[in-house]
């Protein structure tokens, strides 16, 4: 699963290398609109090569989602921030005042 998506990429990078080696070395001594109509598409092809390296296949687990269904409509509880606040209200009420 991992080698075979790093082989589509290294595959389509080297197509892109040979694309512009191939429009500036040989393809332009017959026709520069074609040289050039050659490095636009070797242009294009690292996106869709990184894409393609990306994306998910059937038999990958490392993509896999935890379940989300616990966000659905529950009340949000902020008890703990309420307690929490308390607390810090009570230690600011028993230490002594600083000032002389």
């Amino acid at each position: 699963m991992y080698a075979r998506r790093r082989r589509r990429y290294f595959v389509m990078m080297g197509l892109c290398l040979a694309l512009f080696v191939l429009a500036w070395g040989v393809v332009r001594l017959w026709s520069v609109p074609l040289a050039v109509g050659m490095c636009v598409v070797a242009m294009i092809i690292p996106p869709v090569a990184a894409i393609m390296a990306n994306r998910r296949e059937p038999d990958d687990k490392w993509w896999d989602v935890p379940d989300d269904s616990w966000l659905e409509d529950e009340p949000e509880d902020d008890t703990w921030l309420r307690e929490e606040q308390a607390a810090k209200e009570r230690a600011a009420r028993k230490r002594p005042d600083d000032s002389p």
